[in-house]
């Protein structure tokens, strides 16, 4: 398996592109099937990587996180097998708290260090110079690059390195399961100048290669840049990719060994103009996913498949490949049984944990958001309490429960909690796409028949997951009986959806005072009248995990990237504006009421 991160499908030759230079990926798909209709599952990073392991979606139950103790993984049935499993990998998640649990489950694994600020070099003075980061991942990516100086430094040159070392030493034993997973394409677009190169145009902006996780706010040409540089590292991955092939043709691989390339989402570099992912609706950009697959057992090679397939088929197919028997958990499918025509699905399901709950048939993408502006009731399931980078705080732990098993517990109950998150899917409403008619999905549909369809589709998927019953309630939908007209949310959500797409105003149209929409969060947080605005207004900047990565943030920026309604930002800076400063700590005079110049005017 040759597995990418945030590969995007529209860029690819076999799948229509035609201004990028991949070469070895036109060649792939001569020598494979290509799936036209393959869809991420769980959202984003190890989420997908859990349905890699397990064959079962993740998002309904709970968000980023390790493997559960009742989790079955792949390549670990795969080792407990006989078969030696292998992982060489950049992919610096799997090296934090929230992905701890997953590249031990191979029989050998390594890991090639310099990915997205990954915490592998230590310098200790700050970088100098008027354009040097302060601190955090991008000073840390900063200095990672200073030690990757040539393209054979890359990290993902060394990934692939790893893989083909491997290839050497075992292409004449049997019984082995390689997966080269490189970070590339993901975010930030480090290539060295050949690939550059390849991609010539004028630019003379701000260095751009690492867009945030935000609306499109930069002129024409740095978006444009910004592609393109994404382009260039896209060529990269190519070259990579022909290596592997390289392989496989000078050792006649291709007589009896599986082949499988995919990724786990794509990445918006400006489309509905957003960057990046999470924030928005799940478009087709980010779930519609390139997929190759070669079966020596059935050789069929320069084909295509129109089968609705996902990620949560990688396991079965790759148990099966070996001879054994997936465990009863799991919900994939075995691509072969897929391409024989045996099985097929007829809607598949994606999401974000607390995000919208999205299913697609092929032809309509449904994509559900809250009923209520809440995003209320929702709920977290687990046994490892930690987040990307990491614990549960002792504050999230408190009002932790034990709830009853699921069916794919193992009969094993989980620890259950009250969750909010800084990303609310109700300002955007609920979206039906008819994704043939409107493949860019520009044009929202609101079709009572074609919706009720679809929810009727996604309900039957909730089910068959094990969903938990406050998604449902979240969602306004049924956990038992027919999906009826009153479930339906898009015609009443319209006018919402249509908000959304509306530019950010800019901070000059807002009210403002000593405090206000340009203050950053963490400042307003500990001030107590300011908090109190805060929490009448966005209360989930007190609840929600995500504050410490935003803490630094202004609100105005923070809507750049979070959806929040016109009114009520103007709501927050009327109230912030009204407020007074505190008083020195050596200025004994006080405000009339007998307090410091902290409350509420």
């Amino acid at each position: 398996m040759i597995m990418f991160d945030s590969l995007n499908r529209h860029f690819l030759p076999p799948y229509g592109c035609d201004t990028i230079h991949a070469p070895n990926f036109q060649r792939l798909a001569e020598r494979t099937v290509t799936f036209d209709n393959c869809y991420a599952g769980s959202l984003p990073c190890m989420p997908a990587r859990r349905e890699l392991h397990t064959g079962r979606y993740n998002f309904l139950h709970r968000s980023w996180g390790p493997l559960e103790p009742f989790d079955d993984s792949m390549p670990e049935q795969l080792r407990q097998a006989g078969i030696h499993t292998h992982l060489t990998s950049d992919h610096p998640h799997y090296w934090e708290d929230g992905g701890s649990t997953y590249h031990t489950r191979y029989s050998t694994w390594e890991f090639h260090r310099g990915q997205e600020g990954d915490p592998w070099k230590a310098v200790v003075d700050e970088p100098s110079g008027p354009d040097s980061p302060r601190g955090g991942m991008r000073r840390q990516d900063k200095i990672n690059r200073r030690y990757m100086p040539t393209e054979a430094d890359h990290c993902q040159t060394r990934t692939f390195d790893g893989g083909l070392e491997f290839l050497e030493t075992n292409v004449d034993a049997d019984h082995w399961f390689l997966q080269i997973e490189t970070f590339d394409p993901h975010e930030p677009f480090f290539s060295h100048q050949a690939y550059k190169d390849l991609y010539p145009h004028e630019y003379d902006g701000p260095e751009f290669d690492w867009p945030e996780y935000r609306r499109v706010t930069e002129p024409e040409d740095q978006v444009r840049h910004a592609r393109l540089e994404y382009s260039a590292l896209l060529s990269m991955c190519d070259r990579s990719l022909g290596r592997v092939l390289d392989f496989m043709d000078a050792h006649d691989m291709w007589d009896d060994t599986l082949l499988i390339v995919n990724t786990d989402h794509g990445f918006l570099l400006g489309e509905h103009g957003w960057w990046a992912k999470v924030v928005q609706p799940w478009f087709q950009e980010l779930v519609h996913l390139p997929l190759f697959c070669w079966d020596p057992r059935r050789r069929q090679a320069g084909e295509r498949s129109d089968a609705l397939v996902q990620t949560i088929d990688l396991a079965p197919t790759l148990i099966n490949f070996f001879g054994l028997q997936p465990t009863a958990d799991g919900q994939g499918l075995d691509l072969a049984a897929v391409l024989d025509g045996d099985t097929r699905r007829e809607a598949g399901l994606f999401g974000v944990h607390g995000g919208h709950v999205n299913v697609t048939d092929g032809r309509y993408a449904y994509l559900r958001g809250p009923r209520t502006a809440d995003n209320a009731p929702l709920e977290q399931y687990t046994l490892m309490p930690t987040h990307m980078r990491g614990r549960w705080s002792v504050e999230e732990l408190a009002d932790a429960e034990l709830a009853p098993p699921f069916g794919f517990t193992k009969g094993l109950r989980t620890l259950r909690t009250a969750r909010s998150t800084l990303l609310n899917p109700y300002a955007f409403g609920t979206l039906l796409f008819d994704l043939e008619n409107d493949p860019g999905q520009l044009h929202p549909l609101v079709d009572d028949e074609i919706e009720l369809r679809m929810a009727g589709l996604l309900v039957d998927a909730l089910r068959a997951a094990d969903a938990p019953a406050s998604q449902y309630e979240r969602l306004g939908l049924p956990a038992e009986g027919p999906v009826t007209t009153e479930h339906l949310l898009a015609a009443e959500q319209a006018g919402r959806a249509a908000d959304a797409v509306v530019p950010l105003p800019p901070l000059d149209d807002f009210t403002a005072g000593t405090y206000g929409l340009h203050t950053p969060i963490a400042e307003l947080l500990a001030i107590p009248a300011a908090a109190g605005v805060i929490a009448e207004h966005l209360p989930q900047l007190h609840q929600t995990e995500l504050i410490t990565a935003v803490a630094g943030t202004s609100i105005h920026e923070l809507a750049a990237s979070v959806p929040i309604p016109y009114r009520t930002l103007a709501a927050v800076a009327d109230d912030l504006a009204s407020l007074t400063p505190p008083l020195p700590k050596d200025d004994h005079d006080q405000s009339p009421n007998g307090r410091h110049g902290t409350d509420r005017g």
